[in-house]
């Protein structure tokens, strides 16, 4: 079956598309305050979706106004995704500064989690662990319920790349809840992966596709095609440890167009582990 895309809200891209007209009005006409919340605005939606790429040029223009924590955060997330964890660290720091100075504590926290996100994908996991336990009795006393499951997930995590799959499963079983609760579905589709990864690595492959097979609709719900990459990719990783090439080979070929609508910086990895498994099932015919 293909791989569709999902209907788009008309009175949504509508809107959309009247706040990025705005945006760009008011940075033509110097208008900071309007550029920041209206850029802010449209930011989180389009990295709902992905669109990094959009988020960091509209960031960009915004910050030509002055420095702006949102436009700073924005545009971290936007450079951390597309695999550019230097820029991405310096905007978060920056962004960070601004939100300590300001007492804004809930940006705060997000940022913190943020930060250690991208220590932990350069591997330095004691950073990572660092920035999460300052995150998490943050987002504890302001009740920032999606944060506090987000950064659990996140030191899960970190435990799991260590190897310690049961203070991991302890944490995302922490966080899975909170999702639900705060009917954070992004954040449920993350652990519901996560959980799903660990199950793997046990060798429960039955269980750890049960868990990808609940997060992959939700990920496509909210639209998030990064995540939705990655939930395939695991699972087209469990097919092939089955022997089932042919179902592995299609769900690598989603993963590599999800890719390329992204511009993932694991799209030449994905694509090399494509060609392996057409090799393979070339020499088992």
């Amino acid at each position: 079956m293909e791989d569709r895309e999902r209907p788009v809200n008309p009175a949504a891209a509508t809107t959309i598309a009247r706040r990025v007209e705005v945006h760009r009005l008011a940075v033509a006409g110097r208008q900071p305050e309007i550029a920041r919340d209206v850029g802010d605005r449209v930011c989180r939606v389009w990295l709902s979706t992905s669109r990094f790429a959009a988020v960091e040029a509209m960031a960009t223009a915004t910050l030509t106004l002055g420095p702006d924590a949102g436009s700073f955060y924005d545009r971290g997330w936007a450079r951390s995704s597309t695999g550019r964890p230097q820029p991405a660290l310096e905007d978060y720091q920056q962004a960070l500064t601004m939100y300590q100075q300001a007492g804004h504590r809930g940006n705060e926290a997000a940022t913190l989690t943020s930060i250690g996100r991208v220590y932990d994908n350069l591997g330095d996991r004691q950073r990572a662990l660092d920035h999460y336990h300052q995150a998490l009795p943050i987002t504890r006393e302001v009740g920032y319920r999606a944060g506090e499951a987000a950064t659990l997930n996140n030191i899960g995590n970190v435990y799991d790349s260590l190897g310690d799959r049961q203070r991991a499963l302890d944490h995302y079983h922490q966080a899975l809840p909170i999702t639900r609760e705060v009917g954070y579905r992004a954040g449920e589709a993350t652990t519901l992966n996560n959980i799903g990864h660990v199950y793997d690595s046990l060798g429960d492959r039955q269980r750890a596709l049960d868990h990808y097979h609940q997060a992959l609709p939700i990920r496509r719900e909210v639209g998030d095609r990064a995540g939705e990459a990655v939930t395939r990719f695991n699972i087209a990783m469990v097919l092939r440890a089955g022997g089932d090439l042919d179902q592995a080979i299609r769900e690598l070929e989603h993963v590599v167009d999800l890719d390329r609508q992204v511009d993932h910086p694991d799209l030449e990895a994905d694509i090399r582990v494509l060609e392996q498994l057409r090799q393979e099932r070339a020499e088992h015919q």
